[in-house]
């Protein structure tokens, strides 16, 4: 009840403010389903999608290779290494990226690698420094080597982690999904839709286009939850 009317004053705020630059509700809601009967909305929707599932993928192969490694000390700095990028912009870095690939669709694809994967790595390496000490100890105690402490620790002990801390970022990478389109429109998105029509200053269009994502973000993010309480049942508890 109380979202309902939480949602109620929204819109009626929105009603009331809105002026010839900023489109009504009514407006955009009409834009949204015309949106939503097109077949160029859907083909760009799955070109966004699979090139951030891709990234996406990618992403967790690095960040859990270095992150399972940093607890050896040869690999720590470097993982303290990709920690520390986060601060660098890809604006400042993506002529070098331009030189180091094929194509647009490489360029959109390792600019969102790199934008994810800092982040992901910080995440999870706060979860490997607050790994309790008896957990390693107990594994000692039971003779285990140190591959097998890495296993049972933290590559089975802590996937539940992992899996929340893939939810998280995945929402870094679909706000990102739409910049890195920008950069090469060949093959499409819904980053290359908002564009097009911010171009021609077709605000209500652009603004259903961000409901789009909008609620797109909140059903992975829905949908990655659920899943996690599927596999890792306990979870639900914490």
């Amino acid at each position: 009840m109380l979202i309902a009317i939480q949602v109620a004053i929204t819109l009626l705020v929105w009603q009331t403010a809105s002026n010839g630059l900023i489109p009504k509700p009514g407006n955009v809601a009409a834009a949204f389903t015309r949106l939503l009967a097109t077949k160029q909305f859907w083909d760009n929707m799955l070109v966004s999608l699979g090139l951030t599932l891709k990234a996406m993928l990618y992403s967790i192969i690095i960040t859990l290779v270095f992150a399972y490694l940093s607890v050896l000390p040869f690999f720590k700095s470097i993982a303290q290494f990709m920690v520390k990028c986060r601060y660098l912009t890809l604006t400042g870095l993506i002529f070098i990226f331009t030189l180091l690939t094929r194509n647009g669709s490489e360029l959109k694809l390792s600019l969102l690698v790199f934008g994810i994967v800092p982040f992901f790595v910080t995440s999870f390496l706060s979860v490997i420094t607050s790994i309790n000490k008896q957990e390693y100890d107990l594994c000692k105690t039971l003779g285990y080597n140190n591959w097998q402490t890495l296993y049972e620790v933290i590559i089975v002990g802590k996937a539940d982690q992992v899996f929340e801390i893939l939810r998280q970022n995945f929402a870094i990478s679909w706000l990102m999904i739409t910049m890195v389109e920008g950069l090469s429109m060949s093959e499409g998105g819904i980053g290359t839709l908002l564009i097009k029509y911010n171009k021609y200053n077709d605000i209500t269009v652009v603004v259903a286009l961000q409901m789009v994502i909008f609620l797109t973000g909140l059903c992975f993010d829905w949908l990655l939850g659920s899943i996690r309480k599927w596999l890792f049942p306990y979870t639900k508890y914490k």
